[in-house]
């Protein structure tokens, strides 16, 4: 008896463009290869750019293991307003005058924020709540307790551009970078929102090497599966 050969199996490195979920970037990949097994490693809100790790075939069973990686992200905080997804996607909710964004005040900022932190989950998170994804409860309007959880966060540049400050942070997994930019506003005795985040990378993955949606639209599905990397290592801090 003839045994069938495994399909295509593999980590595919994609730049995810800003205004798509994770999931439509995954429909991408599955429409290029018509295969239905395909997977990520760790969700991009839709005003994010950057790197995503597709799982096809086989490879999505080592999804678990790489959702834990640390990543790292560029992005920009912008002062004066707050707004309810925590995020340039929401209504703003309160407002108050940008902060001083001179070196001193910045840096004592951002020390409260770097290392070991308890950050507050976002309302509109698909963390679950009683079985329930937040974001749902959160549109219901439904009350909800904060939720808070121990991550790592480590700054690895600032530049302030008042009212805006732009950074680079590396970050355990699970970290919500809408959340630094929430605390960090009211730390520093004003509101502010995430405005622009792009992941640069999951464990030793860069966006440098990823295909963006441009590229995968004007290739073959043959020049894609070619794209694949292996699963041997894959699993990288």
């Amino acid at each position: 008896m003839t045994s069938l050969s495994p399909g295509p199996s593999g980590l595919f490195l994609f730049d995810k463009p800003k205004g798509i979920t994770s999931h439509d970037a995954v429909e991408l990949l599955r429409n290029k290869l018509s295969i239905k097994k395909i997977g990520h490693t760790g969700t991009l809100d839709p005003m994010a750019t950057g790197l995503l790790i597709f799982l096809v075939g086989s490879a999505t069973s080592g999804q678990s293991a790489m959702q834990g990686q640390a990543k790292s992200y560029g992005g920009t905080i912008l002062f004066g307003a707050e707004t309810d997804t925590w995020d340039a996607e929401g209504k703003v909710t309160a407002e108050a005058p940008a902060p001083d964004l001179g070196e001193e005040a910045v840096r004592k900022g951002v020390e409260a924020f770097n290392g070991k932190i308890i950050q507050q989950i976002p309302p509109y998170s698909a963390v679950r709540l009683n079985g329930r994804h937040m974001y749902k409860l959160a549109r219901a309007n439904q009350p909800m307790p904060e939720v808070r959880r121990e991550v790592q966060v480590r700054w690895l540049s600032w530049a302030a551009r008042p009212p805006a400050l732009d950074f680079v942070i590396e970050c355990s997994g699970g970290t919500y970078i809408r959340s630094i930019a929430h605390e960090l506003g009211r730390a520093l005795g004003s509101r502010a929102h995430l405005s622009a985040l792009r992941r640069l990378s999951i464990g030793s993955w860069s966006v440098k090497d990823a295909v963006n949606a441009e590229a995968l639209a004007a290739m073959s599905a043959e020049a894609a599966l070619a794209l694949l990397k292996p699963v041997t290592g894959a699993v990288r801090a």
